[in-house]
């Protein structure tokens, strides 16, 4: 992959191919960015930048190059080269992730009582994944291997099969490359790569993507160096979704502003763009605030039955109009990008609810999705959401529990 096939993220770029120009660089890298934020694929470039062959200065001479011309000339690559060229061998076989100084870890499952899984033997269905869902997350990874209810780990048998990779020597580039997906499922067994973090063979390079800062190892992070990867820019998901996608421009401008900087999120909100989430929002206020209780218990479960993924965007959705309902408030109708129906209910929001309660809503609405993403019972959870929000509106209370 190629930095210019990466999403956004230019800043990021930018310094990464500076630190290796400039001989900067860190023998162990955490690139930390939040789901859909493209944390994966600027690694998978990466990783492709340090072993092109052009970037190392391996390319053969020009055209026309004499024998006898400078030395320096046949050597030096082009000045301000801050992409792999995509075309030697090494990006070849990098972009088909084969390349043998590239290995890859990741959270596995064991296919049959008494395996000891390791990444190597997931490897084929690794590609297809990175193939097919670049900015896919660990739920939707563990899914395409079959998962189903199994916990995804990276094992102690893992950590000995990556020692025993890095202390071998590389085969054709100047680096060796460990690239670990998902360090958050590191046990305690993380704590037998310390060593070989700490005192790498040379050029040999450990590049860690995660999520979640908080879920590594302690004595993993404190060896790393930091590379922030943050959420994309509105404009570049929009970008993205038209260019990538076929997305029509206003669908595009839409949805962007939905998944707030997380591109996994707006391919699943263009997936369920045929769902009325407004209709469905209407039906539950309606019920929450006039209909009454069987009215709420027939919204709950109708929203019970579609699934976790479609639940969360419902949620991501409601939160998006509470937010521009604020805008509105805040810099007028004109000053906020939302079309006519859209534009009209955010108004009709702010006739029902104050900004307080606007804001407690929203920290209700993250909290259950944070609930769904753990299994939590749907019709309890929407049960409990509406009550909740009938108490916010009606009696203007701002619940803390």
């Amino acid at each position: 992959m190629l930095f210019k096939d990466v999403i956004g993220q230019t800043d990021v770029k930018e310094r990464l191919a500076e630190m290796v120009q400039q001989n900067r660089l860190s023998h162990a890298l955490l690139f930390l960015g939040k789901e859909g934020s493209g944390a994966l694929p600027l690694a998978l470039a990466f990783a492709q930048y340090l072993v092109c062959e052009k970037v190392n200065r391996k390319v053969a001479a020009p055209a026309g190059f004499a024998l006898f011309d400078t030395p320096e000339l046949a050597a030096a690559p082009p000045l301000n080269l801050y992409d792999s060229c995509g075309e030697c061998a090494s990006c070849v076989r990098s972009q088909g992730l084969m390349h043998p100084d590239i290995h890859f870890s990741y959270p596995v499952i064991t296919k049959k009582s008494g395996d000891k899984p390791i990444s190597t033997v997931f490897i084929n269905e690794w590609r297809e994944f990175v193939k097919q869902l670049p900015f896919g997350n660990v739920y939707d990874w563990l899914q395409f291997i079959g998962a189903e209810n199994k916990q995804g780990n990276i094992t102690a048998e893992e950590c000995n099969d990556i020692i025993r990779q890095m202390s071998l020597k590389s085969f054709e580039s100047g680096y060796k490359i460990l690239l670990m997906w998902m360090p958050e499922y590191l046990g305690k067994e993380g704590n037998k790569l310390l060593k070989l973090i700490e005192e790498p063979p040379p050029n040999t390079l450990f590049i860690l993507v995660a999520e979640s800062e908080e879920l590594i190892l302690q004595t993993i992070l404190s060896r790393t160096q930091l590379v922030k990867v943050p959420l994309l820019a509105n404009e570049d998901v929009e970008e993205a979704l038209i260019s990538r996608n076929h997305t029509p421009a206003e669908q595009a401008r839409q949805v962007a502003a939905i998944a707030e900087g997380n591109y996994r999120e707006a391919l699943n909100l263009l997936q369920h763009s045929e769902e009325d989430w407004q209709g469905l929002l209407r039906e539950w206020l309606n019920a929450t605030l006039k209909a009454g209780p069987a009215a709420q218990v027939k919204w709950v479960g109708t929203m019970a039955e579609l699934g976790r993924e479609k639940q969360k965007q419902f949620l991501r959705y409601f939160n998006h109009l509470l937010e521009q309902s604020i805008r509105i408030r805040v810099l007028g109708p004109e000053r906020v990008t939302l079309s006519g129906n859209e534009k009209d209910f955010a108004q009709r929001l702010n006739k029902i609810a104050g900004v307080s309660q606007q804001q407690a809503i929203i920290e209700e609405l993250d909290k259950a999705a944070y609930f769904i993403e753990r299994n939590a019972n749907a019709k309890m959870l929407f049960h409990a959401l509406t009550i909740k929000l009938l108490h916010i509106i009606q009696d203007k209370v701002l619940l803390t529990t």
